[in-house]
């Protein structure tokens, strides 16, 4: 959730460094996709703000200009191309225009600062960077122009340059994490991985040279609108490419550890050559370890989850069978058009016992061969890269048995033992987990103000509290796990957070038994427009949440100290506008599972008072769980309009890690406006992509909970309920004090 406003308010505001300013910078530009005019838009309105140091607003303006790569897809996936636009510079008091490329590279290289190296300057003084590539874990990749090789007439004077990024660069092992990679890539010289000539250093930039490969990464053909995948024929050079390269990886003690689609490229000569091995880690010689206890490329945290294995989520070892892992999801992606857990992580995808279903153009050693890559333990894992091949090739395999033939019907008897040897190993029952969801409408509204989506901070999140207390179902109903003994209490008792004697003299409370939620299932349950999350302990009843104005709060109160069992009660409840009910009625068993878990995901309001006036910006601190998940954050107006924070247009990549925190709206990205009132904004985790395509930033509140309520069936249905949480935060909005 990046975005060039936000790296921008961030440095204006000193919580980025020079040097963090340009790392981030270096990544935006190529993963914000949007084009240069609208880049340049958000550079002029954040420097009339606060206006920018010159040399720092002429450098990136520069760097708009002559951006010629438009995007890396959600985890640096795909690149793509986009023409050079001119537009008018951008002015505000004290700036100094910036009017072609060459003014500005003198303005980078302002005295006491490192210089700022993109697209259109030279590395010493003979490689000139001339298109931006792409991005990866540890650096931003150029095509560049080896003026040398130009001197000399060679035919192919271009070549790949990774440049580290800043905060690698400010690493102390960063020049020793490139030397790395590069002898290791030149150790691995094979025609199916990329050749590695070099490093070196200009000053204090850090960079490495490699061949040049004119083609396109498999991400970007996999990312094909329309793509569904292709048969199996087809397919088979690409997979033996990737194998081959793999196999002769792993024969040498080296796992690739961020094997994914970006990794894989496609020339034009019809070859497949495996691109950065930057994070490999030597798995099995003991010449390296030595070298491991200097430097760890695995300390640099550069994974992609939706590829990675369990055991690499959760930092084991490398083995060979992490690649095998990724090389089983690539090749599922390839057959068919889409990931076989949905882009979920490995561990996400465990836990919800997902199970791949078979494609339809894999015969049944086929299938076997693949399902078996994919195994959630590496223990259950096709063992080697070489047997993977062997058994999902049908027409080598057709060929050998050919040969084989020729050998007489014993050697034909021993393959078909093996086969049936494999399909026991890997056999295992198809289960997957199901649940059923609440349904219900809803009313909601926001003013857009600014441009952009403002961007994630990472920051430390909420451990999610494992509850033993039972769960409130949809619409307030609870569904008790203790017992359902109703102790009984010669007096009621009870106002908020106070403890009220019975009238006569009560039993020994040790002597009495514990209340339970069975007598507070169904007085709950009847609540209208509400949300609850209710826990006992001996006789003291917590109860927080929402509940209508209409039915209000002392009313509750009322009924609950009435109840068997309560001697003390403790409210923590909010009045809810009316006419949230629709909204609260589709998302309350979301909200209750949240606060049952012990708050696993959090939303709050700045300022926590919830009180806002027009012309005020709207600003959300969030929290995700333990866990992979996609962040969904909706403002329900009150004109009866709901509007899409996140996802949207402005921010399209909501995927967060596990235990991540997010500022929303920091740059002024949205601003309070008429009408005025009660109005929410609803923060919502799933572990799926909710829609499939991108919704319109404002619609409808009731066709939007419509649509979220039969998505939330099929995804609760698909991962397990309890994957999918939210929380609510009431806002109160007032017209500007004149």
């Amino acid at each position: 959730m990046a975005s060039l406003a936000r790296v921008i308010h961030d440095f204006q505001n000193g919580e980025l460094s020079r040097d963090e300013f340009v790392a981030q910078l270096d990544s935006t530009l190529v993963t914000e996709g949007l084009g240069p005019t609208q880049l340049l838009d958000m550079l002029g309105a954040a420097h009339r703000k606060a206006p920018l140091p010159e040399d720092v607003y002429v450098e990136v303006r520069r760097r708009i200009e002559q951006l010629r790569v438009s995007n890396v897809a959600a985890g640096g996936e795909e690149t793509g191309i986009q023409t050079t636009v001119e537009v008018p510079s951008v002015r505000s008091a004290g700036s100094m225009p910036a009017s072609d490329g060459s003014s500005a590279a003198h303005a980078s290289g302002a005295p006491g600062h490192d210089q700022i190296k993109g697209t259109g300057d030279t590395l010493n003084n003979r490689f000139v960077l001339e298109e931006c590539l792409g991005v990866g874990g540890m650096g931003t990749v150029y095509k560049a122009l080896d003026l040398r090789k130009l001197e000399a007439s060679d035919r192919k004077p271009y070549l790949a340059i990774k440049v580290l990024n800043v905060q690698f660069r400010g690493n102390p092992n960063s020049l020793v994490a490139l030397q790395r990679e590069a002898r290791k890539a030149q150790v691995l010289a094979h025609r199916n991985i990329i050749t590695v000539y070099d490093f070196d250093r200009d000053g204090p930039i850090v960079y490495l040279t490699m061949e040049y490969l004119s083609g396109k990464p498999l991400s970007q053909l996999l990312r094909t609108p329309g793509y569904q995948g292709m048969p199996v024929r087809a397919a088979l050079p690409i997979v033996r490419g990737m194998c081959s390269a793999l196999a002769y990886a792993h024969e040498r003690g080296f796992v690739h550890c961020d094997f994914k689609p970006a990794n894989v490229f496609l020339t034009t000569n019809a070859e497949v050559k495996v691109i950065d091995f930057g994070i490999a880690r030597v798995f099995q010689r003991p010449e390296e370890e030595s070298d491991a206890t200097v430097f760890d490329p695995g300390s640099l945290g550069a994974l992609t989850p939706a590829y990675a294995s369990p055991e690499m989520i959760e930092h084991r070892e490398p083995d060979p069978r992490d690649d095998i892992y990724a090389l089983g999801c690539i090749t599922y992606e390839l057959l068919t058009g889409h990931h076989p857990f949905d882009r979920l992580s490995a561990t996400q995808a465990r836990n919800a016992e997902f199970k791949p279903q078979r494609p339809p153009n894999l015969d049944a050693r086929q299938w076997r061969a693949l399902r078996a890559a994919l195994s959630f333990d590496r223990a259950t894992r096709m063992p080697s890269v070489t047997r993977f091949i062997a058994e999902f090739d049908n027409e080598a395999r057709a060929e050998r048995s050919g040969t084989l033939a020729k050998a007489g019907l014993a050697g034909f008897a021993v393959i078909c033992a093996a086969a049936v040897g494999v399909f026991a190993w890997k056999s295992a029952p198809n289960r997957q987990s199901q649940a059923q969801l609440g349904a219900g409408e809803s009313q909601g509204r926001v003013d857009r103000g600014a441009s952009m989506p403002s961007q994630a901070s990472a920051a430390a999140a909420m451990p999610g509290v494992a509850s033993t207390s039972p769960s409130i179902d949809a619409s307030g109903s609870a569904s008790a796990n203790a017992s359902a003994s109703t102790p009984t209490k010669t007096s009621p008792g009870a106002s908020a957070n106070t403890s009220a004697p019975a009238a006569g003299p009560l039993p020994d409370p040790a002597s009495r038994p514990a209340l339970t939620l069975a007598a507070v299932t169904p007085m709950l349950a009847q609540v209208p427009c509400s949300a609850f999350s209710a826990t006992a302990q001996g006789h003291m009843l917590t109860v927080r949440g929402y509940v209508s104005q209409r039915y209000g709060v002392a009313r509750l109160k009322d009924g609950l100290a009435t109840l068997p069992g309560v001697d003390a009660l403790k409210l923590d409840v909010e009045p809810l506008a009316d006419d949230k009910c629709d909204a609260v009625k589709a998302l309350a068993p979301y909200w209750t599972q949240n606060w049952q878990a012990g708050h696993i995901t959090g939303l709050k309001v700045r300022p926590p008072s919830g009180q806002l006036s027009e012309g005020d910006p709207l600003v959300v601190d969030v929290s995700t769980p333990a866990y992979d998940s996609y962040v969904n954050l909706d403002y329900y107006q009150l004109d009866g309009n709901v509007v899409h924070m996140v996802p949207s247009p402005r921010a399209k990549d909501n995927q967060a890690p596990p235990r991540y925190s997010a500022t929303v709206g920091g740059a002024g990205d949205w601003v309070i406006s008429k009408p005025f009132g009660s109005e929410m904004v609803v923060l919502l985790i799933t572990p799926a992509p909710l829609f499939d395509k991108p919704r319109p930033e404002a619609e409808s509140r009731a066709d939007y909970l419509r649509a979220l309520d039969a998505r939330l069936a099929q995804i609760g249905a698909k991962y397990g309920r309890e994957r999918i949480v939210a929380d609510f935060a009431m806002i109160t909005t007032k017209p500007h004090a004149p």
